[in-house]
This record gives C-alpha cells, structure tokens and sequence, in this order.
C-alpha cells in the first residue's frame, strides 16, 4: 500500500498555526513512507470561501516549504461527482428523501428542548412511502444510518473511540437545492483520491463517526484515522490573538524563519528524545504518528525564539541579506554590500529577522545621523577631540578591518587610553548607537567616504 496523506483548508480565513502543524504532520508521514502528500481546497461554502484566502494558504504552505504532489484538489469543483455518489446511495436503500419541513424542524427541535433532551432528528420519512411526499417540499437526501450497534474509530493517536449508533442521526448528504454537505464531500474526496491516512485534529472527531457510516454505506475501505490535540496558548486556554502570531504569515512579518517555525511545530506534540534541533530531512527520517501524544500542546514563544536565533545563525548570509533588503526597503546595491560585509557578525546576535534588520538599519542612514540618548551622551568635548584623531588616524589605513584595528590600537597606545575609549564614542558616531558588530569590521563594511563622514559629522557638531 502507498501512504497517501492530505491537507485540506477551508478558504474561509488565514492559514492558522494550528493547520500548519496539520499540513507538516501529514507531509512528513507521507514522506518517511514513501508516500505522497495532497492538497485539497474545501471551498464548498461559497459565500465564506475567498480567492484571497485561498491565495494566503497557498502563500503558507510555500512559504513553510511544505509543497504537496499531484494538483490542487478544489472540492467546490467536484459537486457533480457528490451528487452522483448520493444518487447511487439512494438507489442502493443507503439513504432517503427526507420532505420534513423547516417549520416541522423547528418544532422537533423545540419540543426537545421543552423535554430538557438533546435533539436528534427522527425523520418520519425514513421509511415512509415516498408518494405521500407534499408537492411543495423540495427533500434532501439523508444518510440512512445504522440504528443499532456502535461505530468505532481506532484512531492512530486517540486509541479505540466508540459512540453508541443511537447518539447519531441521519445525517443530510445532498441539500434540497442538490448541493452536498460537507461531511458528504469530504468522504467522497477522500475515496476517491485514495488517501489512506486522514491526520487532522482532534477536534473533527465527532465528524469522523458520521464520515466513517458514510464509508462503509458506500462500501468503500476506510482511512486510518489520527487525531492529533489542539494547540492551546500558555495559558492552557486556546489558541487566539491575545497569545501572539496565530496565522503562519505573521509569524514570517516578526522575523520568524520558516525552517525554524517548522523545527517548533514539529516538536509540538511529537517527540524524539530530547533532540531539539531538527532539520527536514532529519525529520522525514524520524517522524512517525506513534509518536504523538494525546495532550494539549501550549505555544511557547521564548523556545520559538531560541530556535529561530539558531536558524539565523546558521543561515545563508545571502538570503539573510536579501530579507534585510526587503524589511528596510534597501534598493542601493552600496548599502546591500554593506549589509552583505557585517552580516557574519549581526546575524550572531539576532533572535529574529526583524532584530536583525533593526541591527542593520544603521548601514542605510545618512549623515547627520539620529542619535539615540545613550549614544548622545557620549558626545563630550574631549570625545569629539578624540574622535578628530581617530579620524585622521583611520584615513592613513587601507580599511582592511586588521589594518583598522591596529590603527586603533596604535592611537588608543599613544594616547594612554583604554581601546574601549576609543570604541563607544567612535561606534556611536558611526551607528547613532552603543551597539554593533566589531569596530573594525563595522568600519570597514561602512567604507572609507561613509566611516570618516559619519565621524567628522558627529567631530564638528
């Protein structure tokens, strides 16, 4: 058997955190098989899904590195093929014309309510005579459900799951207007796309017991089901806006990488050890359903942090470059080689790509620098003095950062003072603050015009 695996959004709003752990469990269980990994837009609700929306799961899903074989499935695009299933369901006596109107439902549901009990329908038109149908209800098409016995879920992660048949009603498969519901659709989809594993979260397990009667009505051979928990906030509440990031895009604009965002999410509810640091291909190689575990996971934005600080280090210094560019708006090719020639050492310090921008927005100012408080203390008579000497002294180099560092040295020598003397006044007068990369090497990635500018601007203030 080839594992077949799929991810399926509704466009109904932003790809969440919590459908992207979803997508990565199933991509990464279908590869460690050999398996493939499938997309499948479920848009049947027409008036909340959007093209928009669509677009912004897709960008996600791209941007995550979680890339699906064969095409896009768009279920909207098959309600030809749910009807045909349901007909057929019809035909074989595994589901009826229901004409119960919304007035009668609406007192079945009050009188359950009256009764303190829960409401589940009984339809009259189960196994009545369709010609003593009203001519002026358009029916729907129910499922006809097992009344006796359990149905059972040996789900993958949850264990053996079991519900009485009487707790479940005759579900609506075709609308009177001839539209499928989505419960309907799903299982006709996932049939016929041959997926063999549905890892989705815990949350659609009620859904599965209706999906699994609508299985094996048609007689078709079930999926392995597993249902993974939910992510909660630190808080144990669930997940939502007052916790942080909860779309996958937010979390790319606060500067998270997206090697680093999966890393997290993979160790969100699976285990290996106490390995953290997992890359991709490790974790094609690791990743089993087995491994998950049944509790709540709860979002932790400092272990995020710590990862991502991890994954910048070691990061192209190109791409870093690039992303920089595009944060600070940088088009001029002098200010991206700058950025480029200090990359080495800001990248060492930055927990994020929005840290690490900030860190460089200093290469892309112009003179008369801002300067923060701090940086303006520093701005005594005698540090302007010595900041003139500085300047003369570094005008006599070559701009090599080991050429720089011995001109400081030299002078620092010369003048009985510390290099740390030299290094705070100097470096804010090159960044308009107390923080940078080595002195030398921030020197030399300014350039000889830029360096002596900024020093002499701040020197003759």
């Amino acid at each position: 058997m080839t594992v077949r695996t799929r991810f399926a959004p509704s466009p109904t709003g932003l790809l969440h955190i919590g459908g992207a752990r979803t997508a990565l469990f199933n991509y990464l269980y279908a590869h460690h098989h050999g398996g493939q990994f499938l997309l499948r837009v479920e848009d049947t609700d027409r008036e909340r899904s959007t093209e928009a929306a669509t677009q912004m799961i897709l960008q996600g899903l791209d941007w995550l590195g979680i890339q699906h074989d064969e095409q896009t499935v768009f279920q909207s695009t098959r309600q030809a093929r749910h009807a045909e299933v349901a007909w057929q369901m019809l035909e074989a006596g595994k589901a009826y014309r229901c004409y119960l109107s919304p007035a009668e439902l609406t007192a079945m549901r009050e009188a359950a309510a009256a009764e303190k009990r829960p409401f589940r329908l009984v339809s009259p038109w189960r196994d009545r005579d369709p010609a003593e149908a009203p001519a002026d209800i358009k029916p729907v098409i129910r499922l006809k459900a097992p009344r006796d016995g359990e149905t059972v879920v040996h789900d993958l992660v949850q264990g053996e799951v079991r519900v009485g048949n009487i707790e479940l009603d005759d579900m609506i498969i075709l609308r009177s207007d001839g539209t499928p519901t989505y419960l309907h659709a799903v299982v006709v989809d996932d049939h016929d796309m041959g997926i063999t594993h549905v890892i989705r979260g815990d949350d659609h397990l009620t859904n599965t017991f209706r999906q699994i009667q609508v299985f094996q009505a048609n007689g078709w051979k079930l999926p392995e089901f597993a249902h993974i928990p939910l992510i909660h906030g630190a808080d144990g509440a669930k997940l939502s806006k007052r916790h942080g990031a909860v779309s996958v895009l937010e979390f790319r604009e606060q500067g998270f990488l997206p090697e680093a965002l999966c890393n997290y999410l993979l160790r969100l509810g699976w285990g290996h050890g106490d390995t953290e640091i997992i890359d991709r291909d490790e974790a094609i190689k690791l990743f089993d359903i087995d491994a998950v575990g049944r509790a709540a996971s709860r979002m932790d934005y400092a272990k995020l942090t710590h990862l991502n600080a991890h994954y910048i280090r070691i990061a192209d210094d190109a791409r870093l470059v690039a992303d920089v560019a595009g944060r600070l708006g940088i088009s001029d090719p002098v200010v991206r080689e700058r950025v480029a020639a200090l990359m080495p050492g800001l990248k060492e310090r930055a927990r994020t790509m929005v840290e690490l921008a900030e860190a460089s927005r200093f290469l892309a100012l112009s003179v008369p620098l801002a300067m923060d408080a701090k940086a303006s203390a520093q701005f005594t008579d005698e540090a302007r003095a010595l900041l003139v000497e500085i300047a003369a002294a570094l005008d006599a180099t070559d701009f090599s950062p080991p050429a720089l560092h011995a001109a400081l040295q030299a002078l620092a020598e010369r003048s009985g003072k510390k290099l740390g003397q030299l290094a705070q006044p100097l470096r804010a007068a090159l960044t308009g603050t107390l923080t940078s990369p080595p002195i030398d090497t921030t020197l030399a990635a300014l350039g000889r015009d830029e360096a002596l500018a900024r020093i002499r601007a701040v020197a003759a203030a």
